[in-house]
């Protein structure tokens, strides 16, 4: 953090701590207690002897005549304050400012021997609040002096001139208010733009319609506290602080500490009310999705893929028994009840995908599938069974955005782009799709080909570039929520992170075993801070998106797991997809006692120490 005052030259004596007969000095504000800068008019006397500061030579001795040597010498070296400590004390000041506590303040502004702003800047906030302008645009030369930036004065004086506008607006004072437009204003040659618009408010019939063209809250406290507050930020700290600066500083804090947090999965609050300032903040890896708490066994084979729906109420299922089940969410106690099962998958289902609105399902099959199935969810009917080649290989699928067309694809060069009811819309020849998405923005699709790469593809131009390439093949890949990261399943290599929009590779994550069989990994938890992948080793591994390194492993299956997700709703509902022909939903641990929740820990191994 820059030190306050730092640069000031001249004024430093105003802005730093000051002997005990400058404590006395009154402002030139008044003695009034309104901005909280300024002391009374007994400091010097009887409370600045009890504080242990000397008015004078030998004051000391006669104040305080039972004082020793010794307690007189701790006191003075009290008064010499580190910059550090000045800093501190004027934010005290300021926030207790804010309380309305003006006496403690003064107080404490005595006896440190410190301002907490200068002088000059006290008599511009308070005629800013007071709406004085011309003496406010008077101040402004005072505190040109004290200003690194020349030009910050024209943008300061011209905040204050609107004000001063549209306040003489809001009075119905038209005359006053041109005036202010033609002969303040314009002279400045500063924002004409801005200018133009302001001009634009004469036309306004009564005060309501200037607030709402304007958005404005009207003339008085709230926007003179607004109009302050973006005054502030053209002086140096050091002579008046930022606005509402500790609370500035705590909630920094408070939001680092949940960064830094290896397991904070839920939503920031940025309230200070919200947490307790006494104690550094502190997720319990008990409080995250890393113990089994439920599992599906009515799939009878090999479990292939997993997916919540995107409102979080359902979570779809496909295995080699050639059924997709439909689980139903219970928003209390998040228990998976099967909803229906959808029946007729010959070669088995290895991909689904949700439509935006969640009214349809897409299933895919294993590389000799030539066929997709488009299901409605709510009715469990089969609206669709595309098939155009029993030659094609279509293992793959994605949603366009608009919910009304897909693309699909597989490794024996299909590559097509179809609406709801199966019918051929456009096709690109060549490609050998592994895996597919499609970015927000509705043009371009995503598809891993046999390349070991990742290349987009615009079907309304027929452009395509390269935007991923590794070094070996990518057996599967989703995109986060905002379409800039995207996180791949590599054979041999695990789970590397890569940035679509730099094109780099961010993280390769470390412990899970990948070979070349088709895991699917997911982004997850609040803010998708979390990663999660399947592994051939029988686990589930779970990392902080910064951190290469494991913050859990989650045990409980016996064969590989092929597929996990997380349910974008619920940020602590994981589910897990294996060939041991279980899927199990993975939560925080339950209430239990200390003991009993202490015995739970097979289930998640602690990576972070």
């Amino acid at each position: 953090m820059q030190s306050n005052g730092a640069g000031q030259g001249q004024e430093s004596t105003d802005l730093s701590c000051l002997n005990s007969a400058q404590n006395g000095e009154s402002s030139t504000a008044g003695g009034t207690h309104s901005n909280g800068l300024l002391s009374s008019t007994d400091n010097g006397n009887g409370v600045g002897t009890s504080n242990g500061s000397a008015t004078g030579p030998g004051s000391g001795t006669s104040a305080a005549p039972t004082a020793s040597g010794s307690e007189a010498g701790s006191l003075k070296k009290k008064k010499r304050l580190s910059q550090a400590e000045e800093d501190v004390i004027r934010l005290i000041g300021q926030h207790l400012h804010g309380l309305g506590l003006n006496q403690t303040v003064d107080l404490l502004m005595q006896e440190s021997g410190c301002r907490l702003e200068h002088s000059s800047a006290t008599k511009f906030r308070n005629h800013v609040m007071e709406g004085e302008w011309d003496k406010a645009e008077n101040d402004l030369n005072e505190l040109r002096a004290l200003m690194h930036s020349p030009n910050a004065i024209v943008r300061m004086k011209f905040l204050l001139l609107q004000q001063k506008y549209l306040e003489y607006l809001e009075d119905g004072k038209v005359l006053e208010a041109l005036q202010v437009l033609r002969g303040e204003l314009t002279p400045l040659k500063y924002n004409t733009d801005r200018i133009h618009v302001l001009s634009g408010y004469l036309m306004c019939s009564h005060a309501e319609d200037l607030k709402a063209k304007a958005e404005w809250e009207g003339k008085g406290t709230a926007s003179r506290c607004r109009l302050l507050d973006k005054l502030q930020t053209y002086l140096p700290p050091s002579v008046m602080l930022p606005p509402r600066r500790m609370q500035t500083l705590l909630r920094q804090a408070v939001e680092l500490q949940r960064d830094r947090c290896l397991y904070h999965n839920t939503k920031l609050d940025s309230s200070l009310d919200s947490v307790s300032l006494l104690l550094d903040h502190v997720c319990s890896r008990k409080q995250f999705p890393c113990y089994t708490q439920q599992i599906l066994t009515e799939h009878c084979n090999e479990v292939w893929f997993c997916k919540f729906s995107n409102d979080g109420t359902k979570l779809a299922t496909g295995s080699k028994d050639t059924t997709v089940i439909i689980w139903q969410v219970d928003p209390e106690t998040h228990q998976l009840k099967l909803l229906r099962t959808l029946e007729g998958h010959a070669y088995g289902v290895s991909y689904l995908a949700w439509s935006p609105d969640d009214m349809y399902l897409i299933a895919c099959g294993p590389d000799d599938c030539s066929e997709l199935w488009l299901w409605n969810v709510q009715t469990g009917e089969l609206r669709t069974k595309m098939s155009q080649s029993h030659e094609d290989s279509l293992t793959s699928v994605a949603w366009n955005p608009d919910g009304k067309r897909f693309v699909t694809g597989g490794q024996r060069g299909q590559f097509y782009q179809c609406d709801l009811d199966g019918n051929l819309l456009d096709s690109w020849e060549g490609v050998r799709v592994q895996c597919l998405w499609c970015l927000g923005d509705g043009r371009a699709v995503l598809a891993s080909d046999t390349h070991q790469r990742i290349r987009g593809y615009n079907f309304e131009d027929l452009t395509d570039r390269n935007i991923v390439q590794e070094d070996h093949p990518i057996m599967s890949f989703t995109v986060s929520k905002n379409g800039r990261l995207a996180l791949l399943n590599v054979a041999t290599q695990g789970v590397h992170l890569w940035d679509l929009q730099d094109r780099v590779l961010v993280r390769k994550y470390q412990g899970v075993t990948q070979g070349f069989y088709t895991i699917h990994s997911c982004f997850g938890g609040h803010n998708e801070d979390f990663i999660a992948s399947g592994s051939e080793d029988h686990k589930v591994y779970i990392w902080h998106r910064r951190g290469e390194l494991p913050i859990a492993e989650l045990t409980g299956h016996t064969r590989t797991v092929n597929c996990v997700s997380w349910n974008p709703v619920i940020p602590g509902l994981l589910a897990s997809a294996s060939d041991d022909g279980t899927v199990r939903v993975w939560g925080p641990a339950p209430f239990l006692d200390s003991q009993e929740a202490d015995g739970l820990n097979e289930n998640c191994s602690n990576m972070d120490s």
